[in-house]
């Protein structure tokens, strides 16, 4: 899919878990640091999240062994409560999540535009395992 000029990427996962908790565990930085990686080998270190209009967000990713690290951050464009995220990463890439209630389960949906660093496919992957991890984190927590 191309948005533009820009290739869009989406990822999804079906969390088994009611969205009020999902929107809870994307949002807030004590949990966002317990997910939020793509390997075992990577941790988020630090997350601060002023979710809002306007407001930013950082997470610090880095490599275990300390080798490597960078922040992922933004502004949010649009924040609808349990339903839509959109924002703004630093490098004007748009990304958008939607959260969509189904009984008690829930469906987050991720689209991004693509960056031009890495082949599409390694940031597909690298987006669908942060997003499994994040399913595996909510649904281990009971």
């Amino acid at each position: 899919m191309k948005r533009g000029e820009k290739n869009i990427i989406a990822v999804e996962a079906l969390i088994n878990a009611p969205v009020e908790k999902v929107w809870e565990f994307w949002t807030d930085p004590k949990h966002i640091i317990r997910w939020n990686y793509a390997s075992a080998d990577w941790h988020t270190t630090r997350a601060e999240n002023n979710l809002k209009r306007g407001g930013r967000f950082l997470s610090r990713m880095e490599a275990r062994d300390g080798s490597i690290g960078f922040d992922f951050s933004g502004t949010y464009e649009k924040v609808k409560q349990n339903e839509h995220i959109e924002y703004t990463l630093d490098d004007e890439r748009k990304v958008n999540i939607f959260f969509k209630r189904d009984e008690n389960s829930t469906r987050v949906k991720e689209i991004f535009e693509a960056e031009n660093e890495n082949p599409e496919e390694l940031q597909h992957d690298g987006w669908q395992a942060i997003l499994n991890n994040f399913k595996d984190y909510v649904e281990a927590s009971g």
